[in-house]
């Protein structure tokens, strides 16, 4: 049997709220106007991400996005399950499967970390798994098992991400974001693209973080799911990608998905 060729391109889009959200989808956004389209690429999100890698693949863009899940999304606790699918079935369709996209969980008992297809589930499952904050939001259920936030365990999952020629990571949430957590971040994210860069030698991996500007905006971990806050960092985001060097070109051809 002849082996699968290896993706050009794969994308990993962090967690981070609202903010996250707003970040990633700008990354993309701003990529894509500059002939590298990432809405078919494989795509790997925690939490937010989940909402990243979706909206990129269905064409979503960040404002039409907010305006229908911004006032939405708790920030008190809201133990009523359902909570986040019922938003996300809205906006993307209950049965909406994006082959390409894949997201991080974490199953209960036991918090283990585990990669759901979106080949297999539909998104709006997908998304209401990854981001079900525990404490804010209630397991959400999939089949018989329960599922929490992946970015309990790691917030990228960079050593889960599909292999490729060329890694792209989309951090809302690295470097001195939330003093220490952000560090904290920085030697997880480390430890993770060693592991990918393992398995796939000769490989690129990019780093898209926030630049002061961006970090700026959240001080606190509440001001994620501050709305305002998220459309700001999106506009910031944009220009932020309009800058990044990458090392695959822009000649517009078709990467493979995993479709």
């Amino acid at each position: 049997m002849t082996p699968r060729p290896r993706p050009e391109v794969a994308v990993v889009y962090g967690g981070g709220g609202l903010f996250g959200i707003g970040y990633s989808l700008g990354i993309a956004e701003a990529l894509a106007a500059r002939g590298r389209d990432l809405s078919s690429v494989p795509a790997l999100g925690t939490s937010a991400g989940s909402w990243a890698a979706a909206g990129t693949a269905l064409g979503i863009p960040f404002v039409d996005a907010l305006d229908r899940i911004a006032d939405r999304v708790p920030r008190v606790p809201d133990p009523r399950p359902g909570r986040l699918h019922r938003v996300a079935a809205e906006l993307l369709g209950a049965e909406t499967r994006v082959p390409s996209m894949a997201v991080v969980v974490a199953s209960l008992p036991g918090l283990r970390r585990t990669v759901l297809s979106g080949a297999d589930h539909p998104a709006a499952d997908l998304i209401a798994a990854s981001s079900a904050v525990p404490g804010l939001l209630a397991p959400h259920r999939i089949g018989a098992t329960r599922y929490v936030d992946g970015g309990v365990r790691s917030m990228a999952s960079i050593d889960r991400a599909p292999d490729a020629a060329h890694l792209l990571v989309v951090l809302p949430m690295a470097g001195p974001m939330f003093g220490p957590f952000g560090w904290l971040v920085e030697r997880t994210t480390r430890q993770e693209v060693a592991v990918w860069t393992a398995r796939n030698p000769g490989s690129t991996v990019t780093i898209v973080r926030p630049t002061a500007e961006l970090r700026a905006l959240v001080r606190r971990p509440d001001q994620l799911f501050d709305a305002d806050r998220a459309r700001r960092g999106h506009t910031l985001a944009l220009e932020l990608g309009a800058t990044i060097e990458l090392p695959w070109p822009a000649d517009g051809h078709r990467h493979p998905a995993a479709a």
